[in-house]
């Protein structure tokens, strides 16, 4: 699974390599009909993989449809704006009618309709950018057969996938906001004692899989203390950093 740059489409297709060359006989790839989607796309399919190329204008399909078929490349597409869920059910069942199934999916969508202040930035313009950068290649992957119920550990992965956004928030504001002498930082905890990770492991006890290199998970007022020297004047000359309180945890 792969992710790229611009574009409002992805590409399903299977593959037959000689000899194995991706380490199988078979593959399926999704990706989008537009610029550095089109460029892997084309990739791919000389590589030798039957490719559903997708964006979601018409003529982006076809134009790449007959580009690449016209190399002798195997590739079919259809039409697929990644945000619509009727859209994305057409993808896959593209994929299976055409090839069977799906072994590779690569999700090139991506838009951006502002550029400018981004406090400024209304909540029609965060719904769309979240809606097909961030939640279309999860929710194209839930309709994959057999993904759906895969899980790791601690099951929070919609909540990390929205913490770990904050990070780039803090990075994005704090250069924003410098001119005007605002500071921003992100506290960046680790697995804490509260109530949110009692129910993370469904139990009163501590996890029994490593989470830190320290002896014990920390305490809530562990976590205080940076937050009032952030708020400080001795901290007057940081600004844009994820400050992590982990105990070394690879796990945040």
């Amino acid at each position: 699974m792969q992710g790229a740059g611009r574009g409002t489409g992805s590409w399903v297709s299977r593959i037959s390599l000689p000899g194995g060359g991706w380490g199988g006989d078979e593959a399926t790839v999704a990706i989008s009909a537009h610029r550095i989607g089109f460029a892997i796309a084309r990739r791919l399919a000389r590589d030798g993989a039957h490719v559903v190329v997708s964006s979601r204008k018409q003529h982006n399909v076809d134009r790449a449809v007959a580009a690449l078929q016209g190399e002798g490349l195997s590739v079919t597409g259809t039409v697929c704006h990644v945000g619509k869920a009727e859209d994305r059910e057409r993808l896959v069942a593209t994929a299976l009618e055409h090839y069977g199934g799906v072994d590779f999916l690569v999700c090139v969508a991506g838009v951006n309709p502002l550029v400018g202040s981004t406090l400024g930035a209304s909540e029609q313009v965060w719904d769309k950018v979240l809606d097909v950068n961030v939640k279309s290649p999860a929710l194209l992957l839930s309709q994959l057969e057999g993904l759906v119920g895969t899980r790791g550990p601690g099951n929070l992965g919609v909540y990390n996938t929205s913490k770990t956004a904050l990070l780039g928030l803090c990075k994005s504001l704090a250069i924003e906001l410098a001119p005007k002498g605002i500071r921003v930082n992100c506290l960046v905890p680790g697995i804490i004692k509260t109530d949110f990770m009692k129910v993370q492991f469904q139990e009163e006890t501590e996890p029994d899989f490593p989470v830190c290199w320290l002896i014990s998970l920390a305490k809530p007022e562990e976590c205080a203390g940076i937050v009032s020297f952030l708020c400080s004047s001795d901290a007057s000359y940081i600004t844009g950093e994820n400050i992590v309180v982990a105990g070394y945890s690879p796990k945040l």
